[in-house]
């Protein structure tokens, strides 16, 4: 069961309700089919919920506002319960007492809320969340802190909630088990929200909870502890983003304006990492030492959807750099297929946010037995980067739209500095070959700058794709692994039916649905692989196919007479072209998407991290 929803909490000097609508709008990436506040106001516990974007709720609290210092919101993608006022949050007890927003599932809400019927709780909706402040409420004995610490031990599932009270209107609680949450520490007022950029514009101080921790927030403090009850000392983390960094800065819509940032991205995720003369990676506050890498015999890679992908691509890395075995799995499948793990077994996870949690939950079935776990994450503070053993943060900065573009690509960077400072500890190459792909590297962000000048170039190629319902990639390789990557974000965002297969695999089968004008977008960027892939796309044009090709300076000559269109991507070594190649298939999905009129940012059914299996 999926679900990722935003929540947002403020207690304080200054009127609630502007607070609490301008962190919904930085999460509503978060969700988006419904939406709601509730405000303790002069006229006890008031809440105003609607269906549809954020837009809605705005309306109607400009026709029905709700003034008070003290409230919480929250924007939802659903689960349980279709969209509809009454499944929208935040929900109530029915006494009307204990408000409640949640992020994440209570897998038996259905015993709990036999058990509570029984009792005379009369209920609403159809939602898990529902029964949360029902059961609040029916545990609440004077003290809101110790109700919720009771209710909560008698929940099972993954979650963040944020809770307010009529009883106690001075203080909100807030939970994480799972889900992400965090507390905003500013003067004589705090914040709750389950991801930075909601208060961003207030505050850069922040409590990261982790799961099994809890606060009771007033305007003067915040009191953390464990869900038992037991005190806790956390440091504070200051945030140092610049807020314009979660702004459109101009772009048409976020996805445009993070495929732009990707130059930039690439440069953070190099910064630092790189040794002053150019020959070497330096990882100063990675715990894989040079002694500890020479101690592992096989990786696996685990992760789900796009970073799924950059996986591939890193498996090829570590397989080429290293010769280490190593193999990857969606992380949805990896603890049920009785992984074999060894100590020896290095797995290494991948998550644009930190929270993902079938990618959370293989760490922890990897840690179980026995093996090292490596982290590679945007987030810093993320549950994935605080349980792995080591962590190499990509700096990619804030990623709003739901279809991932610059985290991606910077997760390809970490696993090109992984595979050159593995490969220097165990001297499968040469100095001279890791200071020469490090030189290659160096200059990816001016290549990728001079593909996005040719957006024009591209916008073309998307709008006559636009018109079909169903096209497919192909490639061999390294390249291959970017043809997923593709096909699955014009999937995401323009809904074309789209399909990516090994270029190989045509004559397998594959060719059978090749007929007059079916767009074949061609990967043609690995020199040794060039040849067999013309072949394939010769094949493809042989049924009536029309042939894209995406081809690296110095195969296009001969490309250009077996396809149809073309787009030439900067020359670069093969195994660091999937940082180029990937680039014109994010703008094809993006412009295709724009043709057809779609929401680019928020794309249908679809949310920006699940962070429940």
């Amino acid at each position: 069961m999926l679900k990722m929803c935003g929540i947002v909490g403020y207690i304080g000097y200054r009127d609630s309700q502007p607070i609490l609508l301008e962190g919904l709008k930085k999460l509503e990436y978060r969700g988006y089919d419904s939406a709601g506040v509730a405000v303790f106001t002069e006229h006890g516990l008031e809440i105003r919920k609607t269906v549809g974007r954020l837009s809605n709720l705005e309306a109607r609290l400009r026709e029905q506002p709700l003034r008070g210092t003290v409230g919480i919101g929250h924007t939802r993608w659903a689960t349980h319960g279709k969209p509809s006022v009454a499944n929208s949050h935040p929900h109530t007890d029915h006494t009307f007492k204990v408000s409640v927003v949640h992020n994440g599932i209570i897998e038996n809400y259905l015993e709990l809320k036999e058990e509570l019927m029984l009792k005379g709780h009369r209920f609403q909706s159809e939602t898990d969340t529902e029964v949360i402040s029902h059961l609040i409420a029916a545990e609440y004995d004077g003290d809101i802190v110790r109700a919720v610490r009771k209710a909560v031990r008698k929940m099972r599932g993954a979650f963040a909630i944020a809770v307010l009270t009529e009883y106690e209107p001075d203080r909100l609680v807030a939970v994480r088990l799972a889900s992400p949450l965090i507390i905003g520490v500013g003067e004589g007022e705090m914040f709750v929200a389950s991801d930075i950029p909601a208060i961003l514009e207030y505050t850069r101080d922040v409590y990261i909870l982790n799961d099994g921790e809890m606060a009771a927030i007033t305007r003067d403090g915040v009191e953390l502890m464990t869900i038992e009850g037991n005190p806790i000392a956390k440091e504070k983390f200051h945030v140092d983003w610049d807020l314009m960094t979660a702004e459109k800065a101009g772009f048409e819509h976020f996805m445009l304006k993070e495929i732009h940032e990707q130059p930039r991205a690439y440069r953070d995720t190099m910064r630092g990492r790189i040794a002053a003369d150019g020959r070497d990676v330096v990882f100063p506050d990675l715990g894989l030492t040079p002694e500890r890498l020479r101690e592992i015999r096989r990786v696996h890679i685990v992760a789900c959807g796009t970073a799924l992908h950059a996986g591939m691509v890193g498996k090829h890395v570590i397989e080429r750099l290293t010769r280490i075995p190593t193999e990857t799995d969606y992380a949805s499948e990896y603890r049920y297929r009785s992984p074999i793990i060894t100590p020896d077994t290095l797995v290494i996870v991948v998550s644009q946010s930190g929270e993902t949690a079938d990618t959370l939950a293989a760490l922890r079935e990897a840690k179980r037995q026995g093996a090292r776990v490596l982290a590679i994450t945007n987030v810093i503070g993320s549950s994935v980067a605080r349980e792995a053993d080591d962590v190499i943060i990509t700096q990619a900065g804030p990623e709003i739209a739901v279809a991932s573009t610059k985290a991606y690509t910077t997760q390809l960077i970490a696993f090109y500095l992984l595979g050159l400072y593995w490969a220097k500890a165990l001297g499968t190459l040469p100095d001279e070959e890791i200071a020469r792909t490090l030189a290659a590297m160096q200059a990816l962000p001016e290549q990728a700058e001079r593909i996005l000048a040719q957006g024009d170039d591209i916008k073309a190629l998307a709008e006559s794709i636009a018109r079909h319902q169903s096209l497919f990639f192909i490639g061999r390789g390294l390249d291959f692994a970017v043809a997923l990557e593709g096909s699955l974000k014009l999937k995401e965002i323009s809904y074309i039916h789209s399909e990516a297969y090994a270029a190989g695999e045509l004559k397998h089968g594959t060719l059978a649905l090749i007929e007059e004008g079916v767009p074949v977008i061609a990967l043609m960027t690995q020199e040794e692989l060039y040849e067999k892939t013309l072949s394939n796309v010769k094949e493809a044009k042989a049924r009536g196919a029309r042939v894209i090709g995406i081809v690296s300076e110095g195969l296009d000559a001969e490309a250009a007479k077996s396809v149809d269109r073309m787009f030439v991507v900067p020359r670069t070594l093969p195994l660091l072209a999937p940082a180029l190649s990937v680039v014109p298939l994010q703008l094809i999905a993006y412009y295709a998407a724009v043709t057809l009129g779609h929401d680019v940012d928020k794309p249908r059914n679809l949310a920006k991290s699940v962070t429940v299996e």
